[in-house]
């Protein structure tokens, strides 16, 4: 079946070129992007997705793409997933400010991409077996005004799964540069010490997760408590939990740190509170 993307209101072959090399996205990594989930054929919590991206447009000054908003941009995601026909699906939105220049650009004006990618999973579902992790040291994270934003500039992130795919690890644990323990390298950071939630905040530097936002709401709509703060990794070893959330997959239990065992208890609780959210 030919797939398709959506390239500034326009569907195209996904097969074929459909930026230039001029792009600024390729050359200088100058945008934002959004990983939304697809559930039925509609794009979850697209609310608080939309409020992040309006608010890294105005942190990098990119004007927002002409005729498109919030509803605008639903109703192109619905189209595009029904194009691709893929009701549960992975979905990219890339905004670049398209224009010429080089670092000092030659105007603001956002362009945009869209793509979807099929999953299986019908909605959120726990990953059966935990993840394996362990700090990350090479590099740490500067606490900025870009750190809470999914900017493309993703190159750290990348260093990160690669030190821990060559060390035979899912995932790994990323600090700021005040030594706190911020996030993995694929979502923001949870642990749990008696039945309360504990995630960094943002002022430490994590990225400003739609999926963590999403946790926390539902935690306090039933009755868990949540605390953010600043983590370390003594917290790790305390804990009775420790899970990642994303708004791809939703929730991540880990099962070992070091030679520290992990349960999954709350974590499971959290992704059947979420997946009943999404499905209502």
């Amino acid at each position: 079946m030919e797939r398709f993307v959506d390239l500034n209101g326009e569907l195209l072959p996904a097969d074929r070129p459909v930026i230039t090399l001029e792009n600024r996205a390729f050359h200088y990594g100058d945008g934002l992007f959004e990983s939304i989930r697809v559930v039925n054929g509609r794009p979850r919590f697209l609310d608080a997705h939309w409020a992040r991206l309006v608010e890294g447009c105005k942190l990098l000054r990119i004007d927002l793409p002409p005729g498109l908003d919030r509803d605008a941009l639903e109703r192109a995601i619905v189209r595009l997933v029904e194009r691709n026909a893929a009701p549960s699906a992975r979905c990219r939105l890339t905004l670049f400010r398209d224009a010429q220049g080089h670092y000092r650009p030659d105007g603001h004006r956002g362009g945009y991409a869209i793509e979807v990618t099929p999953m299986t999973e019908a909605t959120y579902t726990l990953n059966e077996r935990g993840l394996m992790v362990d700090i990350y040291p090479d590099m740490r994270k500067p606490v900025n005004a870009l750190a809470v934003h999914k900017t493309l500039n993703c190159q750290y992130y990348v260093m990160a799964s690669l030190w821990s795919e060559a060390r035979g690890l899912d995932d790994c644990l990323l600090q700021n540069d005040r030594g706190n323990i911020i996030e993995s390298s694929t979502g923001n950071l949870f642990i749990v010490s008696n039945g309360v939630l504990y995630t960094p905040s943002l002022a430490d530097g994590c990225l400003g997760g739609v999926m963590r936002m999403q946790v926390i709401n539902l935690a306090l709509a039933n009755g868990i408590k949540v605390y953010e703060c600043s983590l370390n990794p003594q917290n790790l070893l305390a804990a009775d939990e420790l899970f990642f959330t994303n708004a791809v997959r939703g929730v991540q239990w880990v099962a070992t740190y070091r030679t520290k065992r992990y349960m999954h208890r709350t974590a499971q609780l959290v992704i059947d509170l979420l997946s009943r959210s999404v499905l209502n």
